[in-house]
């Protein structure tokens, strides 16, 4: 398993409702024990899907487009049955991480679900990030924080991470990055100052 000892990876969770469906969001995960700890925010579907099936996937991904698209309402991405837990991971994922939650803090606003890892697949090697994915990955951060965050902060943030857009994106980051500040704007937040 990856070294994630004390540290916050970006990283794409998909859960299972009580219907069978599939729900894919982007979210923090750490590793603690051993353990992988997920922390969503109540209420949200992760969180109810957690609760209901005791069982996810990390989904390692480099299509930006993914982490843009679930703030955005672009969430139309194919899926593939998992090796060990019943659910899915995703398609373009370059390699995913089975997990059994074993234990639960209900904490407010944010439980902490405890993963134990069941079963890690590589799909195709992870080549980095350039600068583009990673200023479309924390546009969605700031986008999933939206009501937490000043009109003012946004705008500055958004300015900074623009430039290694106007430089290194290619036509996934443009797309995802186009999702993002339409969502931004759509909220009343002007990007034009």
């Amino acid at each position: 398993m990856a070294q994630l000892e004390g540290k916050i990876h970006e990283v794409i969770i998909t859960t299972r409702s009580h219907e069978g469906l599939s729900h894919s969001a982007p979210m923090g995960i750490s590793e603690v024990n051993g353990h992988i700890l997920i922390k969503p925010f109540k209420p949200s579907t992760t969180y109810d899907n957690l609760k209901q099936h005791r069982q996810c996937t990390i989904n390692y991904i480099d299509d930006v487009r993914v982490f843009a698209g679930a703030l955005t309402g672009h969430r139309n991405w194919t899926t593939r049955p998992c090796q060990q837990i019943e659910g899915e991971y995703l398609s373009q994922a370059l390699a995913h991480t089975e997990l059994e939650i074993v234990a639960f803090d209900d904490d407010n606003p944010r439980a902490c679900f405890k993963g134990s890892v069941i079963c890690e697949v590589q799909h195709a090697p992870f080549r980095g990030f350039n600068r583009a994915q990673s200023a479309v990955i924390e546009a969605a951060v700031l986008t999933s924080r939206l009501q937490m965050l000043s009109a003012e902060k946004i705008q500055q943030e958004i300015a900074y991470l623009s430039i290694a857009i106007e430089k290194t994106a290619g036509p996934r980051e443009l797309e995802a990055w186009g999702w993002l500040m339409k969502k931004i704007q759509d909220t009343g937040i002007n990007l034009d100052e």
